[in-house]
């Protein structure tokens, strides 16, 4: 190496550089002292050693070193290489790639230069992260900027910002919408201009709380550009201006019109109910409702109208109103009270003639009202009128009017009809009970030879009255009852149910028909059915009536009836399967059904005659009922059909009435337990005994012919074949045809009998069923 390269080399520390030169071959050929901190692989940086081992950021350059060794390019640069220090801080490198041009007699050869820029890197980074922050910060108050616009557009609240002095300066499309102004029409106007309650908003914004961030919320009476009013309820809160010390004022209004309305509505259903349960009368009731009805809904003179009867003609006149005390309109009140109405003529006749309810936007010039003039210089224009009916009979007819005019609320003429209605009933309720009350004697002697149960108790139950039909249907003398309890005598299978019925009753329900049990004097229990009402007094409950019969033969006939026909049921269902039942209690006619294929089994006790002369007849059959019933069981475990019994012979079928692809796999099943069941029959009895068993599948009719003694049975050469296997086989075996046996094959095991000659079939080719073959496989273990 030249010494002019040495002292250039020698530089290099003094500016925190290292190098290193290599070959073309890319080995090592000498480094400086500090090389080591700035390779990926310390350990790898040692002459001879290839440089791509130490700084892997060469790999893939070797064209390009082989360039600037051969004099095609003149350097390479790779920037901001990083590095981790053993301290784990990081580090930034500069790598420039040079050819050897210092020494000329020499071999060429690359040298690479190596600069920490580690200090430079931080501070560019600091710089561009700096950078970075302020657009950040200024695109964040963009986005905000249009952010808080577009809320401010499309909030759906009305949204208002004032001066101090509530000059308007900002309002949303929201606000537009919901007064009808334009935005040219509000910006510069007071804000008095919206409301109907001067300075209230404005009073408002002075309150302390708002500098303590804490919203106030008024209510305020509004109006539209086109005179309409609106409850609003605003939000008010101050905000800082870019003016130190000066603030605006924002108003954040919901239209609360509707809530308003509904909240009157409910009040006015509320308080109709409770006057009209508190009140013993209509007299008394109507008045009050009025009232109520005018000074929840603010409305200004009440008027109502109620039919009555001249001369067989039915007319309207007015018997009650109520006037806002503010309001001074005695001649119109006197006017309505002299005015007799009949249908179709005025307001109320209308209302009278359609029996709907009414509304009129102004009375003024309204067709059907004939006191315009009055009501003109009374200034009333808005007005509604509703009829008061019950069961479709109008009754009456309550109106209404207001000082202003008023547009249509549907929802609240529905509610106004409703209590139009809630007032008829009443009306006919207690008109119905003044009836009663006025015909109770006239009926007294006819109830007492009366052949029903009457009674009448207090709310305690004590005994106030009991007819003659009572006392002797139940035994007590008179004497007795007045010092009973109705709940004495009633019957605790009853007690609960009849004090719940006496409970509705005694809430206003009429009970028309309620069972009960009374407890005789003799202690049998007397079974009545009936109704129950309760008798009022000024609105109050006092006492309860009940109209009995005595039910008690009819329940006894229809309990044995019940049981008849449940003991003739189950007779029915012992002789035909249940299915074959149903179908003949509907239709009489023949029943009869083609099955594709069913499997039938026939058994025969082995042996029966001479065991049967060793018994006596009762011992035989109570031998076979034994064995029978244990078949029995075993058809109903595998989901068969008994078909019959005929000596010592057992029928049955798999497969019908109830249709199943499986009917010859339950057939085997019961063949097989019928087997075990006749073994262990014969240990616990020591009867000498077996049975043959014999199986066909194939098609067969059933049905149940003939009128009397009838029974639910099977025909078909299916049948005939099924009994020829029984009669040709062997005692403890299961003789099956070979259509049974290719049904049967892959789950069970056979021993094929071969060709034998079957009665009126010639020779046919039969198998015995030895078991299943999943058992057999197990003994086999």
């Amino acid at each position: 190496m030249s010494s002019l390269l040495n002292k250039l080399l020698s530089l290099l520390t003094i500016r925190r550089k290292e190098y290193l030169t290599i070959d073309r071959d890319f080995n090592i050929l000498e480094t400086s002292m500090g090389i080591q901190r700035f390779a990926e692989s310390p350990e790898e940086v040692t002459k001879g050693q290839d440089v791509r081992l130490g700084f892997p950021e060469l790999l893939g350059l070797e064209e390009t070193l082989l360039d600037i060794l051969e004099g095609r390019q003149m350097n390479f640069e790779i920037q901001a290489i990083a590095r981790s220090s053993e301290q784990g801080n990081p580090i930034y490198i500069d790598i420039c790639i040079i050819k050897n041009y210092l020494d000329e007699d020499s071999n060429h050869y690359l040298i690479i230069f190596l600069e920490e820029v580690t200090e430079r890197m931080i501070l560019e980074q600091n710089l561009v992260q700096s950078s970075n922050e302020k657009s950040l910060l200024l695109s964040a108050l963009t986005a905000s900027k249009a952010y808080i616009e577009t809320i401010i557009v499309s909030i759906a609240e009305a949204l208002i910002v004032t001066t101090p002095s509530g000059m308007i300066k900002t309002i949303n499309r929201a606000t537009q919408y919901l007064f009808g102004y334009s935005e040219e029409e509000l910006i510069g106007q007071p804000l008095s201009i919206l409301t109907c309650e001067d300075g209230v908003l404005l009073a408002a914004t002075q309150s302390p709380l708002l500098f303590q961030e804490t919203l106030n919320v008024v209510e305020v009476i509004c109006k539209t550009k086109t005179g309409e009013k609106l409850a609003i309820a605003f939000s008010c809160s101050a905000i800082q201006t870019d003016v130190e010390g000066v603030q605006n004022y924002i108003y954040v209004g919901r239209d609360v019109t509707e809530r308003q309305r509904s909240q009157k509505r409910l009040a006015v259903q509320y308080a109709t109910t409770r006057i009209l349960s508190e009140s013993a009368t209509p007299s008394e009731a109507i008045p009050k409702i009025l009232q109520a009805i005018g000074e929840n809904l603010l409305w200004d003179l009440g008027e109502c109208w109620t039919v009555e009867v001249h001369n067989s003609t039915p007319q309207l006149r007015c018997l009650d109103t109520w006037v806002r005390p503010s309001l001074s309109i005695s001649e119109l009140i006197e006017k309505s009270r002299q005015t007799i109405l009949v249908p179709t003529v005025g307001l109320v006749g209308h209302v009278w003639d359609i029996a709907s309810g009414y509304w009129s936007f102004d009375i003024v010039e309204d067709i059907h009202f004939l006191r315009s003039e009055q009501a003109a210089i009374a200034g009333l224009q808005g007005a509604f009128a509703v009829p008061i009916q019950s069961d479709g009979e109008v009754l009456g007819v309550i109106t209404f009017f207001s000082c202003e005019k008023q547009p249509r609320d549907e929802f609240l003429l529905q509610v106004m009809v409703g209590i139009g209605s809630q007032v008829g009933q009443f009306i006919k309720r207690k008109q119905a009970e003044a009836a009663l009350a006025e015909s109770e004697e006239r009926y007294r002697d006819l109830f007492e030879n009366a052949t029903d149960l009457i009674q009448s108790c207090d709310l305690k139950g004590q005994f106030l009255y009991v007819n003659r039909a009572w006392r002797e249907t139940l035994g007590y003398s008179e004497a007795q009852v007045y010092r009973m309890n109705l709940f004495d005598i009633l019957h605790p299978d009853c007690k609960a149910s009849f004090l719940e019925s006496l409970s509705l009753a005694i809430g206003g329900e009429k009970i028309d028909q309620i069972q009960a049990a009374f407890i005789s004097q003799n202690g049998t229990k007397i079974s009545v059915e009936g109704n129950i009402n309760c008798k009022f007094v000024e609105g109050k409950p006092v006492a309860t009536r009940a109209i009995f019969r005595d039910i008690t033969q009819r329940l006894q006939a229809e309990q044995a009836l019940r049981y008849q026909q449940a003991q003739t049921e189950r007779l029915l269902l012992n002789i035909l399967p249940e299915p074959i039942a149903d179908r003949l209690k509907h239709d009489t006619r023949t029943i009869a059904e083609d099955f594709a294929e069913v499997s039938v089994m026939f058994a025969d006790i082995v042996g029966f005659t001479q065991i049967a002369a060793r018994l006596r007849p009762i011992e035989l059959i109570n031998l076979l009922n034994q064995v029978f019933s244990a078949f029995d069981r075993l058809s109903e475990k595998h989901g068969l059909e008994k078909i019959k019994t005929v000596g010592d012979a057992y029928m049955v079928v798999g497969g019908l009435p109830v249709r199943r692809a499986d009917h010859a796999v339950a057939i085997a099943e019961m063949a097989l337990d019928m087997q075990a069941a006749i073994s262990q029959f014969r240990q616990e009895t020591g009867k000498e005994f077996n049975i043959r068993i014999g199986i066909n599948t194939g098609p067969v009719v059933a049905g149940v012919i003939g009128i009397k003694k009838f029974s639910y049975d099977l025909w078909g050469d299916t049948v005939n074949i099924a009994s020829r296997m029984e009669s040709h086989g062997v005692p403890g075996k299961i003789h099956v045809t070979a259509v049974t046996y290719e049904r049967l094959q892959e789950q069970y095991l056979f021993e094929k009998r071969g060709v034998i000659p079957v009665k009126g079939k010639g020779e046919m080719t039969t198998y015995f069923l030895k078991g299943r073959k999943s058992t057999f496989s197990e003994d086999a273990l």
